[in-house]
């Protein structure tokens, strides 16, 4: 079907333009009509029937299957980028209004973020939030997955603080943190005492690593397995603060970023650098393409990086949102 122009669209539905927009914004940012009726608590049948008046209207095909999710094709992508804003501003406008008539006095705000950054990096950040705005509910939500998309994408959080290596193309991650690989052993290790490293020394002891599905395991799993270095894994354990004391009990040796370790580790752990050999780890923002962010959202955010609502310019590449 060959695309129409811009002057030969006609709404028959000009009356409620929302319904169609808002059913396509949900099935692309949900990846099924199902999900998408779910959340707007609608039929299927209905859901299906405005993609469709909408593509006969535009001309054009805007979403296909790809394995058990609907993506968008070229031309969906550029409409989700056009409607997304205006969709999510009308929803929010009672919402917004009411936030910004009362302020940061009051509200909530939610926040998800894995163990680990919970545990290490958000501390002062959220106290510091909390003092300076002690009246607004704040809620740091266990990521259920390592990075937590889910919860963002479900609208059940208003933002993830973590690290991410592949971003999805419907969100938009600000690194600010930067955190060096080092390998862990007990004092009296052999790789502690050595003048050299090598990988293939490395790989001859047992590595006590985070579970499978953590970025971490699949960023040295990929280091090894593109060296054709042979390698170990002696235990998957969750949680920093685990491996650690796993590794000191002479359980193995570990692969761990440098965000997990304190002056207190150097008493029972030996620490080198191998960053000649494995990637460094950011930390920072991640956040939904589109949304309209609460100002206790926004204020949140200024307290990690003060400088993400700047207006850049063009020679600024910004955040990553690949």
């Amino acid at each position: 079907m060959s695309a129409k122009s811009p002057s030969d669209l006609r709404f028959p539905y000009k009356s409620d333009r929302l319904k169609p927009l808002r059913a396509f914004c949900q099935t692309t940012r949900l990846g099924s009509v199902s999900r998408a009726a779910e959340a707007l608590y609608v039929s299927q049948p209905a859901i299906s029937l405005q993609l469709q008046a909408l593509e006969r209207e535009l001309g054009v095909k805007l979403l296909e299957r790809s394995g058990r999710r609907l993506v968008p094709t070229r031309e969906g992508e550029v409409l989700y980028a056009l409607a997304t804003p205006l969709v999510e501003g009308l929803d929010g406008l009672p919402a917004a209004f009411r936030r910004e008539i009362g302020g940061l006095d009051a509200g909530e705000l939610t926040v998800a973020a894995n163990s680990s950054t919970i545990l290490y990096l958000l501390p002062r950040i959220v106290d510091l939030f909390r003092r300076q705005h002690p009246d607004v509910r704040l809620t740091l939500q266990d990521a259920i997955t390592a990075d937590g998309t889910d919860l963002l994408r479900s609208d059940a959080v208003d933002l993830v603080v973590g690290s991410m290596v592949d971003v999805p193309g419907d969100l938009s991650y600000a690194p600010v943190y930067r955190f060096d690989p080092i390998l862990l052993t007990p004092p009296d290790h052999a790789l502690a005492r050595a003048k050299t490293l090598t990988l293939e020394e490395i790989g001859r002891y047992g590595l006590i690593l985070p579970p499978k599905r953590q970025i971490t395991y699949r960023l040295v799993d990929q280091v090894f397995q593109q060296a054709r270095v042979p390698y170990t894994v002696a235990l998957e354990v969750g949680g920093w603060e685990v491996i650690k004391q796993y590794v000191a009990m002479g359980m193995g040796i570990s692969i761990v970023s440098s965000i997990c370790l304190d002056d207190s580790d150097g008493a029972r752990l030996a620490t080198r650098s191998v960053s000649e050999w494995f990637p460094p780890r950011t930390y920072g923002v991640v956040v939904r393409k589109g949304k309209v962010l609460s100002p206790q959202a926004r204020a949140f955010i200024e307290l990690i990086r003060p400088d993400l609502f700047v207006r850049r310019d063009h020679e600024d590449a910004g955040h990553s949102e690949r």
